[in-house]
């Protein structure tokens, strides 16, 4: 690391990331700006394949749990470390090229305005595949990583997303206060979705970086088509749909919701995932008065119009199918 200590403080909750954390910290130690903080949780792998602190570069600062608190829960006991004006979050698999830190810096400087930034991801040892570039949210109330798994000749241009994919994310620790960190019930899985909708209610928008870049290995400790994933996945993004969809809103939208929920089980049968899938909603729907009540709390803190809220997501069915991005100028 070169530069002087910048405000970041970089999260990184590990799980099972034995074979990836190196990487990660490597990458961190050639930033052209260091972090002033990074915070590293062992989030209660397996014995035989939890991290050594002994083995760890002494700039960072381990935690150790004895218990999988989950990415959400994780990071936020990382949060209540930070001692700086941002949070960041970096995931154990994703590598970030040597101006990342830097790129975010320049931004927080040039748009003092905004309070999240998310990164360009490209998947790790792939030339060009990219990643993920922001987090677009359907009216059908589904949300997806924009522009995953293609080959562009250059990412979106640097604008405002729905919200920001929790791999690589900025976020002033005054708005991360505010929004109360990630919510834990989610575990794993839209809990950054989640959150940036819940900022985007109360009138904080995320930019996305075209230039802030890191490399992601993905589903580095589940596997995409993994049990855990499909039922974190399925559950959590009903939730996110029943808690945040305002007013309204969740009326307009809800027969488009269940529609796509019925093609997604459908699909999920290819799999041999039909009564998984299916157990997931059954279960987002059994915590329905949980939902209610966090519902009317998160909606009498509304700063924004349903219209404003509605008019962010994105409605061309072909968006959705083809993962289009949907990045808005500043």
């Amino acid at each position: 690391m070169t530069q002087a200590a910048t405000e970041f403080s970089v999260l990184i909750v590990a799980y099972r990331s034995q074979g990836t954390i190196d990487r990660c910290l490597d990458a961190l130690a050639r930033q052209t700006v260091r972090p002033a903080q990074v915070l590293l949780l062992e989030n209660g792998s397996p014995h035989g394949e939890r991290l050594d602190e002994t083995t760890l570069p002494d700039w960072v600062q381990f935690i150790a749990s004895d218990e999988n608190l989950g990415f959400a829960g994780g990071n936020n006991k990382l949060a209540r470390e930070v001692i700086c004006e941002w949070v960041v979050l970096l995931n154990p698999d994703a590598y970030p090229h040597p101006d990342w830190l830097e790129q975010i810096e320049k931004a927080t400087r040039r748009m003092p305005d905004v309070n999240l930034f998310g990164s360009t991801q490209y998947v790790a040892d792939q030339d060009g595949v990219f990643d993920g570039c922001g987090d677009v949210y359907h009216a059908a109330g589904l949300a997806y990583r924009a522009e995953y798994g293609k080959r562009l000749t250059a990412p979106p241009p640097t604008g405002r997303v729905f919200a920001g994919c929790g791999a690589a994310l900025a976020v002033r620790r005054q708005t991360w206060d505010a929004l109360g960190g990630f919510d834990e019930h989610f575990f794993c899985y839209n809990e950054d979705v989640d959150l940036g909708y819940r900022a985007r209610l109360l009138g904080w928008h995320t930019v996305q970086l075209a230039d802030a870049k890191v490399d992601h290995l993905g589903y580095g400790s589940s596997g995409r088509r993994s049990e855990f994933a499909t039922y974190y996945g399925v559950r959590n993004r009903l939730w996110v749909f029943l808690r945040n969809t305002p007013g309204w809103g969740l009326i307009l939208l809800a027969p488009g919701h269940v529609l796509a929920t019925l093609a997604l089980w459908l699909s999920a049968a290819r799999f041999g995932q039909f009564r998984l899938f299916g157990r997931a909603i059954r279960d987002g729907l059994r915590d329905w008065p949980r939902i209610r009540r966090e519902r009317k709390a998160l909606q009498a803190q509304r700063t924004v119009s349903v219209r404003d809220v509605l008019s962010a997501m994105t409605w061309n069915p072909l968006a959705l199918l083809t993962r289009a991005s949907d990045t808005r100028p500043l």
